[in-house]
């Protein structure tokens, strides 16, 4: 018998989605697990928008740069997941896996204005200073973070412009100020690898004027790693026989990204920590207590997450990566003690995290025929009894990619 996708949950139900629908990508665990045997087709273009998606208006990237306006937006409609017909088909009807979850139905992968963006050359490209030789300085500047960013190169430099981070030609002025990315550059986006080259571009300039720009591991840059590494390597998921180019294409890889990716891009992704303390500030990427699992000190984590990539062992990634999937651990009754955990091991007074959009841990989200209430994301979501920080303001939904100063006062 043919297996179908899950069918609807009440709501309420623990770990089903606030309106009813089953899990999805923004599911407790994510990962996506294609039934064993089969290829991927990767598209010729590599992007698309979904079929039917309604695009939003948004102001151009050079209007964003006046830090006076503000953006109103909308949350894009969820795409339908289609099934063995069109440009968007992944897997036919009658060769899903049973417990399969959509992805693409809910986080449609479009550009700003629905077409595929040329990639912008940054320092990287032309490097005027050696990402090697330069140290870092002794910061104690203000302290910035940054959701994230999932390819959206334009909304990073329109949102860190407004912040006086850059200038307009998108060189550090910032001085000693001290910024953190919280991981997830590519995938979904149109231009992962230009976000990913300004980051490093910015890293340089950032420690040559006595301040500092770092970065945390995303899941996605996992999952990137690992479509690189691995490929169609079969791996063992808790739903069958899975692959990290299959995971990869259905959450939202770029094939652009996938021909532009160099050997010093894939060695910065490996050595990114996946934890760090600032100024009493827990900063991970995923909002989930799996960190738990790889060390019970800060060092700890980062070594243990560094040999996983260093053993290159794809069922090891994997689990890596789906450990760094799960989310929403912060968000119902148990959220304020999971914390609690959390800091009680790392240190810190209150956790900052990405990865899970505000709109999905407010509810608000629109409805498949694009009927809702209007979703504004102005600010990153403090919860759990005021010891969690969300900051990922759902770029990928016409929301507002979020750079803010900490700490924040509530």
């Amino acid at each position: 018998m043919a297996a179908q996708p899950p069918a609807p949950v009440p709501p309420g139900t623990p770990g089903a989605a606030l309106d009813g629908r089953p899990q999805d990508a923004y599911a407790a665990d994510g990962a996506y697990a294609p039934q064993e045997g089969y290829v991927p087709q990767v598209r010729q273009d590599g992007y698309g928008p979904q079929a039917g998606q309604v695009l939003q208006d948004v102001p151009a990237p050079q209007a964003r740069l006046n830090p006076e306006v503000r953006v109103r937006t909308r949350a894009r409609p969820y795409a339908r997941l289609t099934y063995g017909t069109g440009p968007q088909a992944t897997l036919p009807q009658d060769e899903l896996p049973a417990d399969y979850t959509p992805t693409e139905r809910d986080i449609p992968v479009v550009g700003p204005d629905g077409t595929p963006t040329a990639y912008t050359d940054t320092l990287v490209d032309h490097p005027a200073v050696d990402l090697q030789q330069v140290g870092e300085g002794e910061a104690g500047g203000p302290l910035y973070v940054v959701g994230d960013v999932h390819g959206y190169y334009d909304e990073l430099r329109a949102a860190l412009f407004a912040e006086g981070l850059i200038d307009a030609e998108g060189h550090w002025a910032a001085g000693n100020t001290r910024l953190w990315f919280l991981g997830d550059f590519t995938d979904r986006g149109p231009d992962g690898i230009g976000v990913i080259d300004l980051v490093m571009q910015l890293s340089a300039e950032a420690a040559a004027a006595g301040g500092y720009c770092k970065a945390l591991m995303g899941n996605h840059e996992l999952l990137l790693l690992g479509a690189k590494r691995f490929g169609d390597t079969p791996v063992q998921s808790g739903a069958g026989t899975a692959s990290f180019q299959a995971a990869w294409l259905l959450n939202g890889g770029q094939k652009t990204d996938m021909d532009r990716l160099q050997d010093h891009h894939l060695q910065w992704m490996a050595r990114l920590d996946a934890v760090t303390e600032e100024d009493g500030h827990l900063l991970v990427h995923s909002d989930t207590t799996a960190y738990l699992d790889y060390g019970d000190s800060i060092e700890a984590v980062n070594d243990a997450v560094h040999e996983v990539l260093t053993r290159s062992d794809a069922n090891e990634v994997w689990d890596l990566f789906r450990k760094l999937t799960k989310r929403f651990a912060f968000r119902d009754e148990s959220g304020p003690q999971a914390v609690r955990d959390l800091l009680a091991t790392y240190g810190g007074e209150r956790i900052v995290h990405g990865h899970s959009p505000i709109p999905y841990l407010l509810g608000e989200v629109g409805t498949e025929d694009g009927e809702g209430e209007d979703t504004i994301v102005e600010e990153p979501h403090v919860y759990a009894d005021g010891l969690a920080v969300a900051m990922d303001g759902g770029v990928t939904m016409a929301g507002k990619l979020l750079v803010v100063q900490l700490p924040l006062t509530v």
